[in-house]
């Protein structure tokens, strides 16, 4: 039974594991991203003191009558810092007003979406689900691109929330900046997936300058929050693959996004900060990009389908730390003495290697079962060397 432990966090030590430096003494946990929903849910079991976080995720139906509060990002920053440190992280995942956030609730006043229900049995009853509009997005032409950019984008006070956190972190602990995607928020938000691949046959040009403009605005926001001395890592994300491969020829990817990765990944070195990146799908045809050119430090998200995390260990884990890789179908359906098996097996074939975080292989959605997730941390918590 999990059960709260007096935190020690040590984000030195755990920078160490990751760079090779060291090898691990304990397990250091890792996620990208944990569901809202989930966190609150969590907290409320585990009687953690922290003010639940509002329904800002889903649409919410007018007719549900449910009142909706002032946003406090800053009430919000303290949550995050609450659930991490008491879970036993030893970084604050910080998606409240971080690098790309403005741009994305641009696109959602803005763009074009779908709604559906949200069934995960840890939603708020009658939310609904936000879906990304696939076939054409806000730009189609270069005409529709000028007037996207007259848009005024919502200017959030990244730098007065950092400032916050860096008052209120814990010792110890340090923040992973979760930066905004380049590829998926073009891919999804901006142009749409059938247009965008319609455009790189049509008009490579007019992806290439969409591109460039979200990525100067992310590496403006990236260097405005990476000085800060409670920073330790800039979490990139972007989604390059589906289960047999990328979306893309890889040319693309080299030619009009991986030039900006670089960006990111240098401006946190020249930092003395690490760069992780996490990516869903097959990307096998440009891991080797990520490592040698883009120059990674550490690599997150894990199917069993496509590679198992101790695979993929073994393959690269010389030259790129791995996160996470508890494969998220298995902490859904698996019951929890399975759930328990397979986070000891993976820690078993992991750990010894070193530059290895415990996490899910993607993300804890409010679909998972907190007594799975509950028992991945304390199966990472029993671990010895």
């Amino acid at each position: 039974m999990f059960t709260l432990e007096k935190p020690q966090p040590d984000f030195e030590a755990f920078r160490e594991v990751l760079m090779g430096d060291e090898k691990p003494r304990r397990t250091h946990f890792v996620e990208y991203a944990i569901d809202f929903d989930m966190m609150n849910t969590i907290a409320e079991r585990l009687k953690i003191d922290m003010k639940p976080f509002p329904d800002i995720l889903h649409y919410v139906p007018e007719e549900l009558n449910i009142p909706q509060q002032p946003l406090d990002v800053y009430e919000m920053a303290r949550s995050t810092i609450k659930f991490f440190h008491q879970m036993g992280y030893d970084y604050v995942q910080n998606f409240i007003c971080s690098p790309g956030v403005g741009m994305l609730i641009h696109l959602s006043l803005y763009g074009k979406r779908r709604l559906a229900d949200d069934t995960a049995p840890y939603a708020t009853p009658g939310v609904k689900r936000v879906w990304v509009e696939e076939n054409k997005g806000l730009v189609t032409s270069w005409e529709e691109f000028e007037e996207f950019k007259s848009k005024e984008v919502l200017q959030l006070p990244i730098k007065e929330v950092y400032e916050f956190i860096s008052e209120n972190l814990p010792e110890g602990m340090k923040v992973a900046v979760a930066g905004g995607s380049l590829w998926e928020v073009a891919l999804e938000r901006v142009m749409g997936y059938v247009n965008l691949f319609r455009k790189l046959r049509e008009d490579p040009d007019l992806v290439k300058a969409v591109l460039d403009w979200i990525g100067e605005r992310l590496y403006n926001e990236y260097k405005e929050v990476v000085t800060f001395d409670c920073v330790g890592v800039i979490f990139h994300a972007d989604d390059l693959g589906y289960k047999k491969g990328t979306m893309v020829n890889p040319d693309v990817y080299r030619e009009m996004v991986f030039p900006w990765f670089k960006k990111y990944a240098a401006l946190a070195h020249q930092h003395g900060k690490m760069y992780w990146y996490h990516a869903c799908g097959n990307v096998a045809a440009v891991i080797e990009d990520l490592i040698e050119d883009v120059k990674i430090d550490a690599f997150h998200s894990f199917q069993d389908e496509i590679m198992p995390v101790w695979e993929f260990q073994e393959k690269y884990g010389d030259r790129v730390a791995v996160l996470g890789g508890v494969d998220v179908d298995k902490l859904v359906r698996y019951d929890v003495d399975a759930i328990r098996t397979h986070v000891r097996s993976i820690l078993d074939k992991c750990m010894p290697r070193g530059r290895y975080a415990l996490g899910s292989g993607n993300s804890v959605t409010n679909y998972v079962p907190p007594e799975n997730y509950l028992a991945m941390m304390e199966e990472g918590r029993k671990w010895k060397p």
